[in-house]
């Protein structure tokens, strides 16, 4: 058994990504703290993202289910045809392939636990 606290986690800074069409909030830049990794799970990779305010993501997808769990601020999370607000204590849960983004609100920071399969 392992307990992690995020607090003592480094960030470690994020490649770029290309931001989605049309995006004035802010440039795509975000840091990572890795929590469980395949060198801790065969099964799982979690990482706390933060975002900087009007951070996102590009567009993209995954090979699992993803799951989001939101803990600081306030952002967005989206689909090609959907798009919600979430706040600090919100779960999302995205299936896999389904082509999404999320990021930060213009005027807020946001961070989440992202929690993938190994091979997501």
């Amino acid at each position: 058994m392992r307990v992690i606290r995020t607090s003592e986690v480094d960030e470690q800074a994020m490649p770029t990504v290309t931001p989605i069409p049309g995006w004035t909030g802010g440039p795509v830049s975000r840091t990572q703290q890795p929590l469980v990794t395949p060198d801790t799970s065969d099964y799982y990779n979690a990482i706390v993202v933060n975002f900087t305010k009007g951070a996102t993501t590009g567009f993209h997808v995954h090979n699992s289910d993803q799951i989001l769990v939101i803990t600081a601020g306030v952002g967005i999370v989206a689909t090609e045809d959907e798009e919600r607000d979430v706040a600090v204590g919100d779960i999302v849960h995205i299936k896999a392939g389904e082509n999404h983004w999320h990021g930060a609100k213009k005027e807020s920071t946001m961070s989440h636990i992202s929690i993938l399969t190994a091979n997501g």
